[in-house]
C-alpha cells in the first residue's frame, strides 16, 4: 500500500469553501475583477519591451525548437551583471521556487541541519525537510531583532551540523532587509563553520539598497534570482541560481528539467534586463507611493499596525492580534469582496493568526478599493 510522505508542513493551506489549492487559484485566475495582492506578484508593467520580444518569439515559431539545456548565454550573463557578481556560474531554472529545491537537493544530507525563520517562505521548509532530519525554524517576529533573522540569532540557532542557512532578502513576508555589515557578518559565519547560505534576492529591486552576500562569500553561497516579482512575469515560470562552478555543476547532474527553461520566457527575460533602466524607477516609484496610500490608512485604525514600515519589498505585513480577528477570516472576507489577500498562517508556522499579508505592485485604483474596504472589515469583523 502506497504510505505518504511527511514533510515539516503542507506548502499550501485549502481555504474553506474550495476543494483543491488548485480549485481555488483556478478561481482566483479566472476572476477577472479580482484585485491580486495575494502572492505579490507585480501587475504594474505595460506593453513594454518585454511584452514585445515574447510576441515576437511566438511570431517566430521558436516554441518548436528546445533551447539551450542551461539558459541562454546572454541571459546568463545579464543575470550576472544585474547581481554585480564575477567569477560565479548560473543556471536558469523554472523560477525561483525551482531554484531553491535544487539547492537544498544538491547541498543537504540527513544528518545535516537548517536553519530558516519564522516567519518566511514555508515552501522552504517543506524543501529541506526532504533531505535533512532538522530544520530549526527561528522565531523572529519580534522588534528586537527588526523582523529578521540576525547574525547574533544565528549563532545562539547553530549546532555542529548546520550546514545551510536561508537568508529571504527582503524578507517575504514582513519586508525586513539586511545591511552591508549584517551581510558581511554572515559571510565570516559561514565561511568560518563551513555553512552555506542561501540568498533569496527575490524582491532586491523594491528595496532601498542591497548587498549580495556572494560578494563576500562567493564559495559559501547561493543565490537565488527570480522573474516573477520586479520583471512581472510570475506566470512565465523562470529564475535563475548563481553559485560556485563546482555547485552549479553538482546541480546540473540532478536537474529533471535537462531539456531547457521555456523559450519564450527567455526571450522576454532577456528583454526585461536589457530594458530594466526604462521601467524600473516606474515601477518602484509606483509601488512605494500604493504603501504610503495604505499606511495613511492604517494609521487611522486602531488596534492595528504595519509590523516592519517602510517595508523594503512589495508586500506588508497587517499585524491584527489586538483587534481579535481571526486572520483566515479577514482574508476570506476581502476575497468576497474581489480582493485576494494572505492570511498569515501562509508564511507563519507560529504567528501567522497575527497578521494579514498585502501586496501592492498594482495599479493605483486597485490599492484605493482596498483601502475603501479594509477598514470595513475591519469594523465587522471586530464586532463578531
Amino acid at each position: 500500500m502506497f504510505k505518504e510522505k511527511k514533510y515539516v508542513r503542507d506548502a499550501k493551506k485549502i481555504p474553506k469553501g474550495f476543494d483543491t489549492t488548485n480549485h481555488f487559484f483556478e478561481y482566483l485566475f479566472n476572476n477577472k475583477d479580482m484585485i491580486w495582492m495575494g502572492q505579490n506578484t507585480n501587475h504594474l508593467h505595460k506593453e513594454d519591451d518585454i511584452h514585445s520580444a515574447m510576441v515576437e518569439s511566438l511570431k517566430e515559431r521558436q516554441y518548436s525548437k528546445y533551447p539551450p539545456s542551461e539558459g541562454f548565454s546572454e541571459l546568463k550573463d545579464l543575470i550576472l551583471k544585474d547581481l554585480n557578481i564575477d567569477n560565479q556560474d548560473i543556471l536558469i531554472s523554472s523560477g525561483g521556487t525551482d531554484s531553491l529545491y535544487l539547492a537544498m537537493n544538491v547541498i543537504l544530507q540527513p544528518k545535516h541541519t537548517v536553519i530558516t525563520c519564522d516567519p518566511g517562505y514555508l515552501i522552504i521548509d517543506n524543501f529541506a525537510s526532504r533531505f535533512s532530519n532538522k530544520i530549526i525554524q527561528v522565531p523572529i517576529y519580534n522588534k528586537e531583532c527588526g523582523y529578521k533573522l540576525t547574525p547574533k540569532l544565528l549563532k545562539e540557532n547553530m549546532d555542529e551540523n548546520t550546514k545551510v542557512v536561508v537568508l529571504i532578502d527582503p524578507l517575504n513576508p514582513l519586508g525586513s532587509a539586511y545591511t552591508k555589515e549584517e551581510i558581511k557578518e554572515f559571510a565570516e559565519i559561514a565561511i568560518a563553520n563551513d555553512i552555506y547560505l542561501i540568498h533569496d534576492v527575490t524582491y532586491k529591486d523594491f528595496a532601498h539598497e542591497h548587498y549580495s552576500v556572494a560578494n563576500y562569500a562567493p564559495n559559501n553561497t547561493i543565490t537565488i534570482y527570480s522573474f516573477s516579482k520586479i520583471f512581472g512575469m510570475a506566470g512565465l515560470r523562470i529564475g535563475a541560481m548563481i553559485s560556485s562552478f563546482e555547485i552549479i555543476a553538482a546541480v546540473k547532474a540532478i536537474i529533471i528539467n535537462d531539456l531547457g527553461t521555456n523559450i519564450i520566457s527567455q526571450s522576454g527575460a532577456i528583454a526585461a534586463l536589457k530594458s530594466k533602466d526604462k521601467w524600473l524607477d516606474i515601477i518602484v516609484n509606483t509601488t512605494r507611493n500604493n504603501q504610503k496610500l495604505i499606511k495613511a490608512m492604517i494609521d487611522e485604525i486602531d488596534d492595528i499596525f504595519i509590523i516592519n514600515y517602510p517595508s523594503e519589498a512589495n508586500m506588508i505585513s497587517i499585524d491584527i492580534e489586538k483587534t481579535g480577528i481571526d486572520s483566515d477570516e479577514l482574508a476570506e472576507y476581502l476575497l468576497d469582496k474581489n480582493i485576494f489577500a494572505r492570511s498569515g498562517n501562509y508564511t507563519s508556522k507560529h504567528f501567522g493568526n497575527k497578521y494579514l499579508r498585502v501586496s501592492f505592485s498594482i495599479p493605483e485604483e486597485e490599492v484605493k478599493i482596498f483601502i475603501q474596504e479594509f477598514p470595513k472589515a475591519i469594523s465587522k469583523l471586530r464586532k463578531q
